[in-house]
C-alpha cells in the first residue's frame, strides 16, 4: 500500500486505491489461470495435457503485456514477440472480430523455437479492438530432421520443422482449414497437432469472453484506467527496488559444454550495470553463434532477464509491460545470445538456463548473503522417444524435459528434482508413459550424493531409465553439464554432480552417450538412462549440523561413504 502511494507521488499519475488495484490484478490472474486450466484439460498430447508445457497471457490493443499466467517464464519471450510481429503484419484497422492469428518462427515472428506455437485472438468491445487473448503450447513435433524437431546437432532453422510467420488462421470466426491442414501435414502426428491447435483457439475464445465479462461488470473506462494503473505501479515498484541497489557493474560467467556439436566449451557471460533508475544487462563476452541448435534468440534472452530480475528483486511483482521499461538488454549480433538467421535454435532452453544462472551469479555481488543462492542445475535436459503408434496409424513423439537440483540457500537446502529458472513443466507420470507408448520405465529416482555438500546442501538430480518394448523406437536427447558446465557452490560450498547419458546401463553393452545425441534406433529391450545435474552447496561442509547429516542419511540423500568423506561424519556406537 505504501508503494502504491509512493508511485502516485513520484509519477504524478492518479493510481487506483491499493486494495482495488490488488483486486483487479487478481481478477486478471484468475482469467489467465482459467485459460491455462482449459488448455491443459482439453488438449490431446501428453506434452500439454500431462506436462503442462504451455502458457497464456493478455495484451491490450497496443500490444502491451497486461498479464501473464503463472506458467513458464521462457514463454514470455515468444508471447511478447508474437504480439509485436502480429501487429506489424496486421495493423489494428485490418483486424476484425473473429480473427485468429498463428506464428512460431524466431526470425519471422520473434518466437524462441519452432515447437512453441502461438495463437493470438483479438478481443472486441462494442465494435472496437480493446485487448488480445494469447496462448502458447509446445507441440511435441513440428516436423524437421528428427522426431521432436529438436537436436543439438542441427545446423539451421530449416532442419527444425515448419516455419510459421505471423498469419491469420481464422477470419470472422471461420478457420482457414487449408492453412491448418498445411501446417499439420508437415508434422509426424497431424491428427494430434490439429486437435491441439483447435484447443488453443478455443482457449482464447474462453479468455476473450472472460475479458468481455470484466468490462461488462466494471465498465470499459474503469478497466482501461485500471490496466494503466497496474502497469504504472509495476514500473514504479521495480524502480524502487533498483533504487535500493548499489550502483556499479557486476560480471559473471558460466559455461556450456559445447555448441551442440562437440568441441570447446562456450562461455555465457553477463555484465549487470546498475544505475539510479535502470538495470542494463550486456552479454558481451558470450561465445560466438553456435554451429548447432544451442542459439538463444534475442526475445528469449529478454525473457531470461525479466524472469531473473523479478525472481531476485521482487517475486510478487506483477508480470506486465511495466516490468520492461527500467530494464535494457544488449548482446552482440552473431553470438549465441543473439544469433543471425538461419542459425538453429531448437535447444535454446539449455542456453536460457545458463543465462538465467549467470544473471543470478552477477547479482551475488549486489544482494546480501541471505538473499543469494548457489547455482542450480541450470540445464533443462530433454529426452525424445519416437515410433509407430500401437493402436492407430502414424508415429508418436514422446518428449520430456527433466528437472534437477536447485541451489542451496543461506539457511536452507536446495530443492531436489525440480525445474528451475526458465522452465516449469510437470513430469509425465510413469502410468501415463507406459499406457500411451511402447516404453517401460526401469527406474525413476533421485540420485544420492548428487547435491553439492555445504552448510546447506544442494538439491539432488534425477535418474530416469526407459526401455524400448516395441521395435523401431528412435531416441534423441539434448543435455549439458556433462563435461565442463557445473552447478557451482557458493561461499565454500561444493559443486553439484554433473549429468550423464548412458545406453544399456548396467549391462555388458553399456555405453556412455554424447549429451546431444540424436536419431539412435533402439532394439526391443534396449534402454537409455539420463542422470541430470545436482546443484551447488552453500557454505563449508564442516559447518553442516549433525542432525541434518543424519536426516540425509535416513532419507537416502547421501551415502554413508559420502557422509564420512565429505562431512567427517561417523555414526555413534549403538548403546548396549
Amino acid at each position: 500500500m505504501r508503494e502504491a502511494h509512493q508511485a502516485n507521488q513520484d509519477t504524478g499519475v492518479a493510481l487506483a486505491d491499493p486494495v482495488g488495484m490488488e483486486v483487479f490484478c487478481n481478477r486478471l490472474l484468475s482469467i489467465t489461470e482459467d485459460m491455462n486450466n482449459t488448455l491443459v484439460r482439453a488438449s490431446f498430447s501428453t506434452n500439454i495435457k500431462e506436462r503442462k508445457d504451455c502458457s497464456v497471457a493478455l495484451f491490450d490493443a497496443a500490444g502491451r503485456l497486461v498479464a501473464q499466467g503463472t506458467q513458464i517464464p521462457l514463454h514470455l519471450g515468444s508471447l511478447d514477440g508474437a504480439m509485436g510481429a502480429i501487429l506489424r503484419a496486421f495493423p489494428a484497422d485490418q483486424i476484425r472480430d473473429g480473427d485468429v492469428f498463428i506464428c512460431n518462427d524466431p526470425y519471422l515472428a520473434d518466437g524462441s523455437h519452432l515447437p512453441d506455437i502461438n495463437i493470438v485472438t483479438p478481443v472486441f468491445w462494442e465494435g472496437t479492438l480493446r485487448f488480445f487473448a494469447a496462448n502458447i503450447a509446445h507441440h511435441s513435433d513440428v516436423g524437421g530432421a528428427v522426431p521432436g524437431s529438436i537436436a543439438g546437432g542441427l545446423k539451421s532453422i530449416f532442419e527444425e520443422g515448419i516455419r510459421i510467420p505471423a498469419s491469420r488462421i481464422a477470419r470472422a470466426g471461420e478457420v482457414d482449414e487449408d492453412l491448418l491442414r498445411l501446417i499439420c501435414a508437415n508434422t509426424r502426428d497431424p491428427e494430434e497437432r490439429v486437435l491441439d491447435l483447435r484447443v488453443q483457439m478455443a482457449t482464447n475464445r474462453r479468455g476473450a469472453a472472460a475479458v468481455q465479462g470484466l468490462i461488462r461488470q466494471m465498465g470499459l473506462a474503469a478497466v482501461l484506467r485500471s490496466v494503466d494503473d497496474v502497469i504504472t505501479y509495476t514500473r514504479r515498484r521495480l524502480l524502487n527496488r533498483i533504487g535500493e541497489l548499489a550502483q556499479g557493474s557486476y560480471t559473471f560467467r558460466s559455461d556450456l559444454d559445447d555448441d551442440g556439436m562437440g568441441g570447446d566449451p562456450v562461455p555465457i557471460q553477463v555484465t549487470l550495470t546498475v544505475s539510479r533508475d535502470r538495470l542494463h544487462f550486456d552479454f558481451e563476452g558470450s561465445g560466438k553463434q553456435a554451429r548447432g541448435a544451442m542459439n538463444l534468440p534475442f526475445n528469449a534472452l529478454r525473457a531470461c532477464v525479466y524472469y531473473a530480475v523479478k525472481a531476485l528483486l521482487d517475486p510478487d511483482l506483477a508480470p506486465n509491460a511495466g516490468l520492461f521499461d527500467p530494464i535494457s538488454v544488449s548482446a552482440p549480433v552473431g553470438t549465441i545470445t543473439n544469433p543471425e538467421h538461419p542459425a538453429a535454435v531448437g535447444a535454446r532452453s539449455i542456453t536460457a538456463q545458463k543465462v538465467a544462472g549467470a544473471i543470478f551469479g552477477a547479482f551475488r555481488g549486489l544482494l546480501p548473503a541471505e538473499k543469494t543462492m548457489a547455482s542450480s542445475n541450470d540445464c533443462c535436459p530433454a529426452i525424445v522417444f519416437s515410433g509407430r503408434w500401437r493402436e492407430r496409424a502414424g508415429h508418436f513423439v514422446y518428449l520430456e524435459t527433466l528437472g534437477g537440483g536447485a541451489g542451496a540457500r543461506y539457511d536452507s537446502d536446495g530443492m531436489d528434482a525440480v525445474h528451475v529458472h526458465m522452465t516449469n513443466t510437470s513430469n509425465l507420470p510413469v502410468e501415463a508413459l507406459e499406457n500411451e507408448y511402447p516404453l517401460l520405465m526401469d527406474e525413476y529416482a533421485m540420485i544420492p550424493d548428487s547435491g553439492g555438500a555445504g552448510r546447506t546442501r544442494g538439491g539432488m538430480g534425477i535418474a530416469k531409465q526407459i526401455r524400448a518394448v516395441g521395435p523401431g523406437i528412435v531416441f534423441s536427447a539434448r543435455s549439458d553439464s556433462h563435461t565442463v558446465g557445473v552447478a557451482a557452490g557458493v561461499d565454500g560450498g561444493a559443486d553439484g554432480r554433473r549429468a550423464r547419458l548412458v545406453r544399456n546401463f548396467g549391462t555388458p553393452a553399456e555405453e556412455e552417450l554424447f549429451s546431444k545425441t540424436a536419431n539412435i534406433t533402439l532394439a526391443p529391450g534396449e534402454s537409455v538412462r539420463i542422470e541430470t545435474p545436482g546443484a551447488g552447496g552453500y557454505g563449508p561442509a564442516a559447518e553442516r549440523t549433525r542432525s541434518r547429516i543424519e536426516r540425509d542419511l535416513a532419507d537416502g540423500k547421501i551415502s554413508p561413504e559420502a557422509a564420512r568423506a565429505t562431512y567427517g561424519y561417523e555414526a555413534l556406537a549403538t548403546p548396549r
